[in-house]
């Protein structure tokens, strides 16, 4: 009887990875016997034992274990090639689940998803704008857009490809710097009102000199960054905001940056979503249109008002 060779590659792969003959065949529906002639015909044709094997245990031998991680490679990819080939041609479809920081909610990624749905109209987005840290195996999402300085406080085990830096400048009202002045120099926010963002004590902006810490007079604090937006456009005092508030239509006429030759240090916009092996459509075609996207959009400008006391 003539034996495949493919056939038993994916039959000693699934030797190894179920630990004996018996729990192969099962899962393959062959016979014990079956397996293991395709077992001793890959190892006639390499000329080499690949499994150490008595009544009770099985074991890889050194050319085995090198086979055997070879044979996975080749599988794998032969799988993800069986299944692009099959989505050639496919729409990709279904809904995508997409979690973002609150301040995402704004018209500039509104006109971002809309082109995304013009491109992908068998795609339905389910997006949800919070600051907590969701979950996206318990909560069922699919991509996150996160903005960190701290790669490492990203998620283990899932892919995080970095998209773009994100500008933040100090802020205030036009009503608040007329009545308290306009600080020129990090020290100047010692004589300021501030709002901070959750827990942060202090800010580090990035001077002509290289970083400068300052431990900002913090007089109230939000959870989240559109609620910080809307506490300095009322004149509470001064804080860091993203650049696009400076030109967003609801804070454009109130919002002015200020030390602009100081802005706070870039965090990095990333895009993270579960390692899986083979990618959804939906989400693959996600991804790459925001890496194509973003990185073609000028990031948004601080324009610096003139404010006379």
């Amino acid at each position: 009887m003539q034996v495949d060779t493919l056939t038993s590659i994916k039959v000693f792969r699934q030797v190894v990875e179920s630990g004996s003959f018996v729990a192969a065949a099962e899962r393959l529906d062959l016979s014990t016997a079956m397996v293991s002639k395709h077992v001793m015909h890959a190892e006639k044709r390499l000329g080499v034992r690949l499994l150490n094997r008595n009544s009770r245990t099985l074991s890889l031998t050194e050319p085995g274990r090198v086979y055997f991680e070879r044979c996975k490679t080749i599988l794998e990819d032969l799988e993800t090639t069986e299944l692009e080939l099959g989505s050639l041609g496919a729409a990709p479809r279904g809904t995508l689940r997409i979690t973002c920081p609150s301040w995402f909610d704004g018209q500039r990624v509104a006109d971002l998803l809309a082109e995304f749905r013009r491109r992908c109209p068998e795609i339905v987005l389910d997006v949800s704008f919070e600051d907590r840290l969701v979950d996206l195996v318990e909560e069922g999402c699919d991509v996150a857009m996160r903005l960190t300085a701290h790669p490492d406080s990203l998620p283990a085990g899932f892919i995080a490809r970095p998209v773009r830096s994100v500008q933040f400048y100090m802020g205030g009202s036009r009503a608040y710097l007329k009545r308290k002045g306009t600080p020129k120099v990090p020290a100047s926010l010692a004589d300021h009102d501030c709002v901070a963002v959750g827990t942060a004590d202090t800010w580090i902006l990035i001077g002509p000199t290289g970083k400068v810490e300052v431990t900002p007079r913090v007089v109230m604090r939000y959870r989240s960054m559109s609620g910080v937006a809307n506490a300095v456009a009322a004149g509470i005092g001064l804080a860091p905001l993203p650049a696009l508030f400076f030109e967003d239509p609801v804070f454009k006429d109130v919002l002015t940056p200020v030390m602009t030759e100081y802005p706070i240090r870039e965090p990095t916009l990333y895009l993270v979503y579960l390692s899986r092996k083979y990618l959804p459509l939906k989400i693959r075609a996600f991804v790459d249109f925001i890496l194509e996207t973003i990185s073609k959009v000028p990031p948004p400008k601080a324009t610096v008002i003139s404010i006379r006391s």
